[in-house]
């Protein structure tokens, strides 16, 4: 079952220095790591992940959240991208990875609904995230419910030969439920994240 770890500060509640000592002491059980620190300016961004690059070589692969440019500026495996966003699409990230000479890099999409799961199927994405599939938290807080394990199966259908990893509200109990729905893996920040 792949795991897939997500970074948020706000959620983990330490700066970067610690972040990185947190990746360090998770790589070896997890498969990806998404850098999802939105409030870095793109070079801060670059700075990170060229650190976290560094400090887990030969580990899981790492994935800029929706910065395909921080991406290839850092050599990173690849990039997680926005349904319905105004972002590069993947075909144009593969392009751009293939012109400046780097392995072909993977791309995970975050989808919310059947609909955005029917429109990316044909998109050429390696992964699709979809969630929330038990809550969505902010801060901590339930901010809302999750769509529920059903919609998850539905999901994994539609998708067909891509790989969908359940995310939202994942906990070690619930990812039995996840793999009987057909997902082929879990995505998450508290999971991997809080000690």
């Amino acid at each position: 079952m792949l795991r897939y770890a997500i970074t948020d500060r706000a959620l983990f509640r330490g700066d970067l220095s610690a972040m990185l000592r947190r990746l360090v002491d998770i790589a070896p059980s997890v498969d990806y790591i998404q850098i999802r620190e939105r409030d870095l300016t793109a070079a801060d961004l670059e700075i990170f992940t060229r650190e976290v690059l560094a400090a887990i070589p030969g580990g899981p692969r790492v994935l800029v959240n929706h910065r395909a440019d921080v991406a290839v500026a850092t050599d990173a495996h690849g990039v997680h991208l926005r349904s319905g966003s105004d972002e590069l699409s993947s075909p144009q990230i593969r392009e751009l990875y293939a012109r400046s000479g780097l392995p072909a890099p993977t791309i995970s999409i975050s989808c919310h609904s059947l609909d955005d799961v029917r429109r990316v199927r044909q998109a050429d994405v390696d992964l699709i995230l979809f969630g929330p599939v038990f809550e969505k938290l902010i801060s901590g807080e339930r901010v809302g419910a999750g769509s529920g394990v059903a919609l998850l199966r539905q999901a994994c259908e539609i998708a067909a030969s891509t790989k969908v990893l359940a995310l939202g509200g994942i906990t070690a109990s619930r990812i039995p439920a996840c793999r009987e729905a057909g997902a082929a893996g879990v995505a998450a920040i508290r999971l991997f994240l809080q000690q």
